[in-house]
C-alpha cells in the first residue's frame, strides 16, 4: 500500500510540479531546458560503462569534485554521468568539469520516468550524494541490478524526525540502497535507527576541496575592484529573509566596511538589490565589472561561479543559511581559503564542521545579525586576531582531509558485497 499511495501522490502532484518548474523558469531560464529529461527521455548516449553520481544542486556538485578525482584512476574505462535537479547545480558542473563528464537532469520519481533513465544510461553503479533519497528510483535500480549507495550522507535530527513519521516509506527507500557512507558517527546512528543497513562513516568530502589554481588571481582582481583601502565583509550564500536582517544591522553601523552579499539563488539578486535600497544603501553590482565607488557601502554579488573568489577577496565571511533556520551553507569553503568565519545559531547541516571550526579557533558563533556585524567589526579592528583565525581555518580543513579516498575504498567493498548478494 505504501508503494501505491506514493505513486498516486506523484501522479496527483505532477501537474503542480510542472507548473512550479515553469514558474521558477521566469527568473532562471534553465528550469525550462530539456524538460523531457525530467520525465525519462534523453538524447542518445555514447556506449560504454558508466558510473552515475547524483548531485542535486551547487553544494553537492562541488562535493562531487574530490569523489570524481578519487574514482577516475580506479575506473579509467568508465564514463561519469552527473545528474542534477537545479540549473545552478548543472552550471556548476559545467564550470567544475567541462566535458570530462556527461550531465543530465534526474527524472522525477515517477515509475515510467525512472525506468526510462535506468534503461537509457544503464549505469554499472550509482552514487547519490548527501540527502537525496527517492524510493521509486532506488527500487528500479535495485530491480535492474544497479547498486546505488548514499555517499557523504548526512541526516540532521530534524530530518530524522521527519523520516520517522513515515516508517514504511523510509524503510522501503533505505532497503534498496547498497550501503550508506555517512559523514559523522551521529549521522550513521540516525540512519541506523531508521532501519538502514551497511552504514559506514567515511567523513565529509567537502574537506577535500582543492582550491583551483585560478581562484587567487580572480580574488585579487575582485578585491582591486572592491577597493583595497577598506575592509570587505562577504555574506556568502544567503537565504531568503537573511539579507534584510543583515542589511538592517549593517545600515545602523558607521561606514567602516564594504558589505558584499551573494544570495544563494541567482533569481534573488534583484530582490537583494531592492532590499539594500530600502535600507538607504544604494548598491553596486558585481556584474558591472567596474571599480566600486568609495561612498558605496553594499555590493550585490550577482555573478555565477565566483563564490570562492568572493571568499578569497574577503577579510571576514558571514555564513549564509545560519542566521535563520536553514541549517547553514558550506562554511568549509571560506575556511579552506583561510578566512575567519562568523555564523549564526542554525548550523545543523554542518554541525560537526561548525563545532570543529569553533574549537579550532577558526570561527565565531553569534546570536543574530546585529551580533554578526559587531563581531565582524571587532575582527576588522584586530588584524592579529583575524590573521590567527585565518591560519586556524586552513589548519582545521587540512586536518580533516582524506574522506574522498576513504569513500572510494569503501565504495569498492560495498559494491562488491552488493554484487555478491545479488549472485547469491
Amino acid at each position: 500500500m505504501t508503494r501505491f499511495f506514493y505513486a498516486a501522490a506523484w501522479w496527483l502532484a505532477a501537474p503542480l510540479v510542472l507548473a512550479r518548474l515553469y514558474w521558477r523558469g521566469r527568473k532562471l531560464a534553465g528550469y525550462r531546458g530539456r524538460i523531457a529529461e525530467r520525465f525519462g527521455h534523453y538524447e542518445a548516449a555514447a556506449p560504454g560503462p558508466r558510473i552515475w553520481l547524483h548531485a542535486v544542486s551547487v553544494g553537492e556538485t562541488r562535493a562531487a569534485v574530490p569523489i570524481v578525482e578519487a574514482l577516475a584512476p580506479r575506473y579509467p574505462r568508465h564514463r561519469i554521468l552527473l545528474t542534477h535537479m537545479t540549473p545552478t547545480g548543472r552550471a556548476t558542473s559545467e564550470e567544475m568539469f567541462g566535458d570530462r563528464v556527461e550531465r543530465a537532469w534526474l527524472p522525477y520519481d515517477l515509475g515510467f520516468a525512472v525506468r526510462g533513465f535506468v534503461r537509457h544510461f544503464r549505469p554499472e553503479m550509482g552514487i547519490v550524494l548527501e540527502t537525496e533519497i527517492w524510493p521509486r528510483l532506488l527500487e528500479e535500480c535495485a530491480r535492474s541490478g544497479v547498486p546505488v549507495v548514499l555517499a557523504n550522507a548526512r541526516l540532521s535530527e530534524r530530518s530524522a524526525r521527519r523520516y520517522a513519521r513515515f516508517p514504511a516509506l523510509t524503510r522501503w527507500a533505505l532497503s534498496n540502497l547498497a550501503g550508506i557512507a555517512a559523514q559523522t558517527d551521529a549521522d550513521a546512528r540516525r540512519f541506523t535507527a531508521l532501519g538502514a543497513l551497511d552504514v559506514a562513516v567515511t567523513g565529509n568530502v567537502k574537506f577535500d576541496l582543492e582550491v583551483p589554481a585560478g581562484v587567487a588571481a580572480r580574488a585579487a582582481e575582485l578585491r582591486a575592484l572592491l577597493g583595497a583601502e577598506r575592509a570587505v565583509w562577504v555574506a556568502g550564500s544567503t537565504r531568503e529573509g537573511e539579507e534584510a536582517l543583515l542589511l538592517d544591522a549593517f545600515a545602523a553601523m558607521p561606514p567602516q566596511a564594504l558589505l558584499v552579499i551573494v544570495a544563494r539563488h541567482p533569481q534573488r539578486f534583484d530582490e537583494v538589490a531592492e532590499l539594500a535600497r530600502a535600507c538607504g544603501l544604494e548598491p553596486a553590482r558585481r556584474s558591472s565589472a567596474t571599480p566600486v565607488a568609495p561612498g558605496t557601502r553594499v555590493v550585490v554579488g550577482d555573478t555565477m561561479g565566483e563564490m570562492l573568489a568572493y571568499y578569497g577577496a574577503a577579510d571576514v565571511v558571514l555564513m549564509g543559511g545560519s542566521f535563520l533556520e536553514y541549517g547553514s551553507q558550506n562554511l568549509i569553503e571560506p575556511c579552506a581559503l583561510g578566512k575567519p568565519v562568523i555564523f549564526g545559531r542554525h548550523t545543523y547541516n554542518f554541525e560537526q564542521a561548525a563545532e570543529g571550526a569553533l574549537a579550532a579557533g577558526a570561527a565565531l558563533r553569534v546570536e543574530d545579525a546585529h551580533a554578526a556585524m559587531a563581531a565582524a567589526l571587532d575582527l576588522t579592528r584586530d588584524a592579529t586576531r583575524r590573521a590567527r583565525m585565518g591560519e586556524s581555518a586552513r589548519g582545521f580543513v587540512a586536518e580533516h582531509r582524506g574522506a574522498a579516498a576513504r569513500l572510494a575504498a569503501w565504495l569498492e567493498s560495498a559494491l562488491a558485497a552488493s554484487r555478491a548478494r545479488g549472485r547469491g
